[in-house]
């Protein structure tokens, strides 16, 4: 059986909010399994269904750029916050943020590509300036994105440097009406997506394994109201029309107006603009999500290091 440690339980507390005791309780109950712990409190109704993402674990900077019909977003990471305020390195990730446009995001096409302003590639770049700064940099990913017949539209927050920072996201609109207004159209969508940080454009884009964790935790809460299982069938489909309006683009509260969904936004849009206007995708990165930094004992490090002394 797996040993439940302190460090288990600040991560499930960190996670989810609920109590440290709950917390350890989950845990045992799932054999030390995170994941299993976190829908073990949600059908208790001791936590909710959104996890807290915790802090970010690396450094950096996200940069974005638009040239025509088509925009890219890359993620640089450093060691540290001083780092992305060097000028050095941002002009590194301008310089790729250039390359991953003209590349469509392909990670190994833009490492291998000539970097602007130097005789290097881009990882060859990379390494240089790692040499000159004395701090280890990744450049960790990069995505594009091309509108056919309309616009792509970006957006940084927490703009440090333009068009980089510690959030990117980029939209594409296909329109044949007024390009102007829907490029401010995709601004305002961008903006949006930043803020709401939706997990996929419409319910049916949603990964089916996830919608499926969902509605059985769903099921288990309805299940235990004791009440017929027409109504507990029509509990659950509350619940998940709930769950797509948090988590779906389309069917998000606009942040900026705060009454129509979207989809609606997209429709009042189309009278304005001249013609329909739909979203074929978006992508956001927000700076260090998903990696992990290491958490180091200060007290236990010192005293390391008097024994070696």
């Amino acid at each position: 059986m797996t040993e439940i440690n302190a460090k288990m339980v600040a991560e499930l507390r960190e996670k989810t909010g609920a109590p440290m005791g709950d917390c350890k309780k989950a845990l045992v109950e799932c054999g030390g399994n995170i994941d299993q712990a976190v829908d073990w409190l949600r059908k208790k109704g001791i936590a909710t269904a959104a996890k807290k993402s915790g802090r970010a674990a690396a450094e950096g900077l996200v940069g974005v750029g638009v040239s025509g019909q088509t925009g890219a977003l890359v993620e640089i990471n450093a060691e540290t916050d001083f780092v992305s305020r060097n000028a050095q390195f941002q002009e590194l990730v301008k310089n790729v943020v250039q390359v991953a446009v003209a590349k469509k995001g392909v990670m190994a096409d833009i490492n291998t590509a000539a970097c602007p302003g130097s005789s290097r590639n881009v990882a060859d770049e990379i390494t240089h300036l790692i040499a000159n700064i004395g701090e280890n940099m990744n450049f960790r990913r990069s995505a594009a994105l091309t509108a056919q017949n309309g616009a792509v539209a970006s957006y940084i927050h927490n703009s440090i440097a333009p068009n980089m920072g510690k959030i990117g996201v980029l939209v594409a609109l296909e329109s044949t009406g007024d390009k102007a207004k829907l490029e401010s159209l995709g601004k305002q969508i961008a903006m949006h997506i930043a803020a709401a940080n939706p997990l996929a454009l419409s319910s049916d884009k949603l990964d089916p394994a996830l919608v499926a964790r969902e509605k059985a935790v769903f099921s288990e809460q309805a299940a235990a109201s004791g009440k017929p299982a027409d109504i507990i069938g029509k509990m659950v489909e509350g619940r998940l029309r709930k769950y797509y309006e948090e988590v779906c683009l389309l069917d998000q509260l606009f942040v900026i107006d705060g009454e129509n969904k979207i989809s609606q936004v997209l429709a009042n849009a189309a009278k304005d603009i001249g013609a329909p206007v739909t979203i074929s995708g978006y992508v956001r990165f927000a700076l260090g999500e998903g990696v992990e930094k290491e958490v180091k004992d200060f007290a236990a490090e010192v005293a390391a290091m008097a024994k070696i002394a």
